[in-house]
């Protein structure tokens, strides 16, 4: 069976050898945002001979169809997911560097607001938010704005 990213190869009509589907299936199971090194460990699992230099190039080619989307969150490292319709945002731990994606009706709607009040139509926009995890504390007047 194919799976997703292979599925959308063969329909943007990219030759795919049997180390790109591999990299694909890695890719279409990830519930992550591997990097490049992560993606050849889980790759190597499945197919011992899959080199690091096809897992760069495979990824490439897929960033290049806009099958990938390509994130710095700021770790030094870049950091894939498959590219979707369905925008969404993220939230990074910077203590562990898990990512969660999250969407917001408010920010959605305040995002084309502010770019309206500064005379723009919005076309897109990525949020990502750096986050460390809040300690359990005693209820507060913190109303969680950054001083």
């Amino acid at each position: 069976m194919q799976s997703r990213i292979e599925q959308i190869c063969s329909e943007k009509g990219l030759r795919m050898t049997d180390q790109r589907r591999t990299i694909a299936q890695v890719l279409s199971d990830s519930m992550d945002h591997p990097d490049v090194d992560l993606l050849y460990q889980r790759a190597i699992t499945l197919d011992p001979n899959i080199s690091i230099a096809t897992v760069y190039r495979t990824v490439r080619l897929f960033e290049e169809a806009n099958i990938l989307e390509k994130h710095d969150f700021g770790d030094g490292r870049a950091r894939y997911e498959e590219a979707s319709n369905n925008h969404h945002d993220h939230l990074i731990n910077i203590k562990n560097g898990e990512v969660i994606e999250f969407y917001n009706d408010e920010i959605e709607r305040m995002k084309i607001k502010i770019a309206k009040e500064l005379g723009y139509d919005l076309v897109d926009h990525r949020l990502e938010l750096y986050a460390t995890p809040r300690s359990v504390k005693e209820p507060s007047d913190d109303d969680g704005e950054i001083q």
